[in-house]
């Protein structure tokens, strides 16, 4: 007799849905605890066989109903995995909105620690912004200077205990 019935008419329907709509809902409430969106994906799933019941024989309707619930789960999974690192890197992103407040104290420092590297013996101040702003080793920074590695550590040493001095742990 199951072979016969037809999902697509709308008393088997009726009849696929009493049988199947309580447990599809316990299904997604077991899942989420959230009796709401229970119903509401319960609903949808509803209208999927419905929207499909043409290739849905009335025997495996069961079948269907819960597949269409776990990849409907599942689907939903998805979407607030992806939600949740958007919002934190949304977060993250805060994170980096400067106050004016940290904006003026950063310039400050900035200036404070310009102020004293300007105040540096010439070969001091040489090494300190080669090694430091521009990046080079000190073996490049020798060669540049035509001096030697250790009188660069040297220039470098004694540049940043200066500086460590007036400003603090650079």
């Amino acid at each position: 007799m199951s072979e016969k019935l037809n999902v697509c008419d709308e008393k088997t329907f009726k009849l696929i849905f009493k049988d199947h709509f309580k447990s599809l809902q316990n299904f997604f409430y077991y899942k989420y605890g959230d009796l709401d969106k229970a119903k509401d994906l319960m609903q949808d799933s509803f209208i999927k066989l419905w929207n499909n019941c043409k290739d849905v024989p009335y025997d495996k309707s069961k079948g269907y109903l819960f597949m269409l619930a776990r990849n409907a789960f599942l689907n939903d999974l998805k979407r607030q995995k992806m939600i949740r690192k958007h919002q934190n890197n949304a977060n993250k992103n805060l994170l980096y909105i400067e106050s004016p407040d940290y904006v003026l104290e950063e310039k400050e420092f900035l200036d404070k620690i310009n102020r004293e590297i300007s105040l540096l013996p010439d070969n001091q101040r040489k090494v300190f912004l080669l090694n430091r702003i521009d990046e080079k080793t000190y073996k490049e920074i020798a060669e540049m200077l035509d001096i030697s590695v250790k009188t660069v550590e040297k220039w470098m040493h004694d540049a940043l205990v200066v500086l460590r001095k007036k400003i603090g742990k650079i």
